[in-house]
């Protein structure tokens, strides 16, 4: 809602004429059960209650009135000098509440000589309005057994998810909901601690052990988010080494730039995924000097891959050690879904799934520290860090964010060792992930959409205006009940806005279909540029450029199992993906021991469904 168009009618509506546009805003987006704050202020005025009742019961949305409708609605009207004296709306006791609260903290503080923080607030959120980087937050429900549908406001309007991090829709797999629920009976719903006051148990352990085992690192360390895990690792790292140079990509995550911040130590940026400028900042700093070359395998809004390989070897070259976050790979690449470091020797992993011991030489084990999510693709919550044991034992020893916090609970744990375990030992899911990427991405070039152009499962549709990204968004998911986020600054350079797509296993043709006529339309109805377009203006984030610099895919036709034709089939309406049986059971045995012989729920390929 446009607060702006609200505020001409200040003179006709007292509620509006006593508001501030921070403070209508706030209530815009301080969502309840059935709607906005302002929504719900508004059902009680006698001049918009009735309309907007109205427009919520067609619409099937608890809080949809547009600026539009809202305007139209005070101009019906009579100009505030023409109406009855009397005449003033009703507020409700929420909106009484927040404006008394508002005008109550100015009085205090002009009386008292204090200092004015709600005008602080107002003046800090308007800054974020008025360079497009107010974030709003859609009111999504997934829903377990319609993956991947979810629910808004209202529990009967339902939608396409498009841009959830669940990459595999592993956070309703059977296995893992099973796993879960079998612990909480077990072990209760919380650690009942920190890791070394009570809440370090035998469930928290053996996922450690299997982290590190996927990676073939001799240690893993349990976070309660990657966020968290980067933070902590690179603060401690970087304060404790003397002297420490952290070499930094220009696109890595918030997490890793703060944990840099926090470590204290130099910080030298290098430009996204270019070896030569990395090289030559290297070059600036003696050998025996501590280095940390922090970097992403894939670059969540761009969709790009990092040169893994040739990046280990400047860290050699110049005595740095590597810092790897995979947090958009884990799950996603790789024969036992490691990442993208794994991925790069895909025939020697493959060939020795079952050991834990490191492919000597191979690109995952000349990584020092990679570190990933149980949030994303393995669809729970959690991050981590894998790599040596004395290196893992000084995080655990020095970091904060591990030491000063309670430990995740025994059934997330419990739940994400058995998403991990499952994926280990099925690559099903994954190759139709990435063959639903390749058919998303075939279909937007056939009808000249931009996609910014990069070898991973992320489909960045490139929109270039912030209003536009949101409107294009926001228009999906009232028009044609898809959700997909928009992506503004300062997540991606102003310029280069996006709708961040991302496919799943789950997503049938139809819902493909639907998809790319959906966001076609969209295109057509706003005027947005197609590829030709930005073409023409000299291109931008790799679209249009004069150079094709579309890279080749991670995964290869071999991997995906196109080449001998044992490549999974896209799923059509009303199709489910068989839940694999071997997977299943041997998530199940690795919990054995501490849950009993029946860790997950009994499944068969025919009785139960992934997706």
């Amino acid at each position: 809602m446009q607060v702006t168009s609200l505020l001409r009618f200040s003179g006709v509506c007292p509620f509006l004429g006593h508001s501030s546009p921070a403070t209508l805003r706030a209530m815009a987006n301080t969502t309840h059960t059935n709607g906005s704050a302002l929504t719900q202020s508004a059902l009680g005025c006698p001049m918009m209650g009735p309309k907007l009742a109205t427009i919520s019961a067609s619409r099937s949305y608890a809080s949809v009135a547009g600026a539009k409708e809202v305007a139209q609605m005070h101009q019906s009207q009579k100009p505030a000098s023409e109406q009855p004296a009397a005449a003033e709306p009703a507020q409700s006791s929420s909106t009484k509440a927040v404006h008394a609260k508002s005008v109550d903290a100015r009085r205090n503080a002009a009386k008292a000589g204090a200092y004015d923080y709600q005008r602080f607030y107002e003046n800090e959120l308007e800054k974020k309005h008025k360079d497009k980087s107010y974030r709003y937050f859609n009111n999504i429900n997934r829903l377990a057994a319609k993956f991947p549908v979810a629910h808004t406001a209202s529990v009967k309007d339902e939608v396409d998810v498009w841009c959830a991090n669940d990459y595999l829709g592993m956070s309703k797999n059977p296995v893992v909901v099973g796993t879960m629920k079998r612990t909480l009976d077990r072990y209760g719903a919380g650690a009942g601690g920190t890791r070394n006051i009570a809440g370090n148990g035998a469930l928290h352990l053996a996922l450690e052990d299997e982290i590190a085992s996927l990676h073939r690192k001799s240690a893993a360390l349990v976070f309660s988010s990657c966020y968290v895990a980067n933070d902590a690792c690179l603060a401690t790292l970087g304060s404790k080494l003397p002297g420490c140079v952290i070499f930094s990509d220009a696109s890595n995550h918030a997490s890793m730039i703060v944990g840099i911040r926090h470590s204290n130590a130099k910080k030298v940026i290098f430009k996204h995924n270019d070896l030569a400028d990395l090289e030559a900042k290297l070059a600036t700093v003696p050998k025996e000097v501590p280095k940390i070359i922090a970097f992403e395998s894939v670059y969540s809004m761009c969709g790009s891959v990092a040169p893994i390989e040739a990046i280990c070897d400047l860290a050699d070259k110049y005595g740095a050690i590597t810092f790897l976050d995979e947090v958009h790979a884990v799950g996603m690449y790789g024969p036992s879904g490691a990442g993208v470091a794994e991925h790069l020797d895909y025939e020697a992993h493959r060939a020795t799934t079952d050991s834990p011991e490191p492919v000597k030489g191979s690109v995952m084990d000349r990584i020092d520290i990679i570190t990933g999510t149980l949030g994303k693709a393995y669809g729970v919550v959690g991050g981590y860090i894998a790599g040596s044991s004395d290196l893992v034992d000084v995080v655990r020893s020095y970091a904060p964010g591990f030491i000063f916090t309670t430990s995740l609970p025994p059934a997330i744990v419990a739940g994400a060792q058995a998403s991990i375990a499952y994926q280990r030992e099925s690559i099903a899911d994954r190759r139709l992930q990435h063959l639903n990427t390749r058919e998303v991405k075939r279909q937007f070039k056939d009808l000249d959409i931009p996609v910014v152009p990069n070898p991973s499962h992320i489909i960045p549709v490139l929109v270039g205006d912030a209003a536009l990204a949101k409107e294009a968004s926001d228009t999906l998911l009232a028009k044609h009940k898809i959700y997909v986020q928009s992506i503004n600054y300062p997540t991606v350079p102003v310029g280069e806005e996006r709708l961040r797509i991302t496919p799943t296993p789950g997503h049938t043709t139809e819902q493909i279909a639907h998809l790319v006529s959906s966001v076609n339309s969209v295109f057509e109805k706003l005027g947005l540029k197609r590829i030709a377009d930005w073409k023409a203006a000299g291109g931008r984030a790799g679209v249009g450029m004069a150079e094709d610099l579309t890279p080749e895919p991670v995964w290869n036709n071999k991997q995906l199992g196109l080449d001998d034709g044992s490549a999974p089939q896209m799923l059509s309406k009303g199709a489910k993906g068989a839940v694999k049986d071997k997977a299943v059971e041997v998530a199940q045995k690795r919990l054995t021991h501490l849950l009993g012989p029946e860790a997950g729920p009994a499944l068969s390929a025919s009785a139960s469904a992934s997706f």
